[in-house]
This record gives structure tokens, C-alpha cells and sequence, in this order.
């Protein structure tokens, strides 16, 4: 198993990327903290974990509240153990708005969730993988932190500042043993696709735009590439960037 005795928390487990990487890495042998705010769908991600044999906690909080985020990384170690293996998953999409147009209320919003919180995790987690010997810290950015996408100025800021986070993070603690890197997801079928599409399935027209591959990718697909990041197997990868999108930056 590629994560056995290994320690996980991962935010954003209740649905979507972040509960395909808990149920993934339960079952290469890490013991897993899942986080949610929505504490009914963590529980079932749990649940489900346990169900294949897995030990799992549920745990909910608010990434950008940093009493809950202390509490979720206190808790982690009180029943699992130091977590060796930090996956900042957690996010939200904010609302749709040209720049003039946005609230700034939304946009504070939007990066608390998707900025502070990624600062958060790493700020409490990293200390404890410190006096570990080492870890593997995973930050969901986007690639809208690279290509502009119209009305999505407080979501792109946020995953920008994911990407500017992860490399200095990776310079700061490499001497420690450990690793800081990004995915860079592109179109994924998760329940954030769906809110923004209001339901509606893909436009192939839009697909055809957005991916080279004519189709979105499977959450599942995503947490593939954390895996390997979480492992041994990327032992000399940190501070990098690991696009996965289909193609659609090359279009």
C-alpha cells in the first residue's frame, strides 16, 4: 500500500475531489481525517471508508476560521496520529460577476475560503510535520489561476494566490522533508460544475473549448494525481505545478 501508517487530512471530503482522494487513500492505507463544512456529506464519506475496512475520522469545520482549523488539526492528532499528509481540497466558486460588478463582500468571501483557508492548513499542519520528519502537503489550485475566465475575479485571485503559497512553502520547508505541491484541475464533473452549469449537462460546444480530450475528467481522475503527490513515488517533486486539464491551457 502506498500509504500505509501514513496519516491524511483532507478538506473539502464531504463531495467531489476531495471525498474520491479520502476513499483513494484509505484504501492505499492512510488513516484519514475528512473535513467538511457540510458535516452530513462527511459523514457519509466516512462512513463509506469504513465500510472497505478503512479508519477513518469525520470532522467538520470552516477552513477560514482559524479556532476551527486548530480544532480540526487537534482532533486529527488526539484520535489518528500527527497527519504526515495535509490535502487543502477544500473551496468554493463564488458567484459569477464582471469586475465592477462583484460585491465586495463575495470577494472576501472567496478568498477566505480558497486562500486563507489553504494559509490556515499549512500555517497549523506544518509544525506537527516538522517534529514528524517530514510530509507531503497537496493545495488545490486551479487553472484559473493561469488562463482568465470571464466573471471569475475572486475565484482566479484566490487560486492564483494558491499557486504563489505552494512555492514558497515548498522553499521554506524543503529542508524539513517536505513537499508542497499543486494540482491544477481544469473541467471536472463535481458537484461545483454542476451548480455553475444550474444543473444543465454539458455543453459539447463548450466542452470542445475547454478540453482537447471532448470531455470533463471524473473526480476520481484527480485523485489519481494526489496520490502520487501524498507518496513516496513523488519523492523529489515539491513546489511544482501538476495541470491537469485536459489539455485546455495548450487550446
Amino acid at each position: 500500500m502506498k500509504l500505509a501508517n501514513k496519516v491524511a487530512l483532507i478538506t473539502g471530503a464531504g463531495s467531489g475531489m476531495g471525498k474520491s482522494a479520502a476513499l483513494l487513500f484509505a484504501s492505499e492505507g492512510a488513516k484519514v481525517a475528512a473535513v467538511d463544512i457540510n458535516e452530513i456529506q462527511v459523514r457519509e464519506t466516512v462512513a463509506a471508508i469504513k465500510t472497505q475496512g478503512g479508519q477513518a475520522l469525520a470532522l467538520r469545520a470552516d477552513v477560514s476560521k482559524s479556532e476551527e482549523v486548530q480544532r480540526m488539526v487537534e482532533e486529527t492528532i488526539a484520535n489518528l496520529g500527527a497527519p504526515t499528509i495535509l490535502y487543502n481540497n477544500a473551496g468554493i466558486e463564488g458567484e459569477s460577476h464582471y469586475f465592477a460588478n462583484l460585491p465586495e463582500e463575495e470577494f472576501d468571501r472567496v478568498i477566505a475560503i480558497n486562500l486563507r483557508g489553504v494559509y490556515l492548513g499549512m500555517k497549523y499542519v506544518l509544525p506537527h510535520m516538522m517534529k514528524a520528519g517530514g510530509g507531503a502537503v497537496i493545495n488545490t489550485a486551479s487553472i484559473a489561476g493561469l488562463v482568465a475566465v470571464r466573471g471569475s475575479a475572486a475565484y482566479a485571485a484566490a487560486k492564483a494566490g494558491v499557486i504563489a503559497l505552494t512555492r514558497v512553502a515548498a522553499l521554506e520547508y524543503g529542508r524539513y522533508n517536505i513537499r508542497v505541491n499543486a494540482i491544477y484541475p481544469g473541467a471536472i464533473e463535481t458537484p461545483m460544475a454542476q451548480r455553475i452549469r444550474k444543473g444543465q449537462p454539458p455543453n459539447p460546444k463548450v466542452i470542445d473549448r475547454i478540453s482537447v480530450l471532448g470531455r470533463m475528467a471524473e473526480p476520481e481522475e484527480i485523485a489519481k494525481v494526489a496520490l502520487f503527490l501524498a507518496s513516496d513515488d513523488a519523492s523529489f517533486a515539491t513546489g511544482a505545478p501538476f495541470v491537469i486539464d485536459g489539455g485546455w491551457t495548450v487550446s
